[in-house]
């Protein structure tokens, strides 16, 4: 197969966020990848501002890049017990988009969180809140990073073996549901 063209949805927006690490570090990992990591830095879903103005060019270009790219890796942070308000926008907005661009697409979700869970509610809940738009959600050891800030070397790669060799394994999967 020719290079993957994966698509990172990090639900962090902060510059040095460990879920953006993670993701990098997965399209590592799959080997051979072109990681392009999407602008989740979206106006919040408001039924009244897309009535006036229509779908925001930023979620349509957000849709295209689903659509595009041959499997989508998605990394958020747990914040109180849930997926990020970040992470559950971007999903908002794309369901308002025409067409289905998740539908059957390879996904394979992970998350980095500074708890000893290592966002494994906030991974529970994205993976509820993607099943309407029918993705292919790849299984597969979880990969759920925690004490994050302690996980990733100077370089932004994960320190630990176990993780290390988890999401190895989950991005084999991926591509071989692509």
């Amino acid at each position: 197969m020719a290079q993957v063209k994966l698509l990172g949805l990090s639900g962090a927006l902060r510059k040095d966020s460990t879920n953006t690490l993670l993701l990098k570090e997965a399209a590592r990992l799959m080997g051979d990848a072109e990681l392009t990591l999407a602008d989740l830095n979206l106006p919040l879903y408001d039924g009244d501002l897309e009535a006036a103005e229509g779908v925001p060019a930023s979620v349509k270009t957000l849709a295209e890049q689903i659509a595009a790219a041959d499997a989508v890796i998605i990394s958020t942070p747990e914040y109180n017990r849930g997926l990020s308000g970040v992470m559950k926008n971007a999903l908002d907005w794309v369901s308002r988009v025409e067409g289905a661009p998740w539908a059957g697409k390879p996904v394979a979700l992970m998350s980095a969180a500074a708890g000893r869970s290592g966002g494994d509610r906030g991974l529970v809940m994205l993976h509820t809140c993607m099943t309407p738009f029918a993705p292919k959600i790849v299984g597969g050891p979880e990969v759920t990073v925690a004490a994050n800030y302690n996980e990733f070397d100077e370089n932004g790669q994960l320190k630990g073996e176990l993780y290390v060799k988890n999401l190895t394994t989950l991005m084999a999967t991926l591509r071989a549901a692509i």
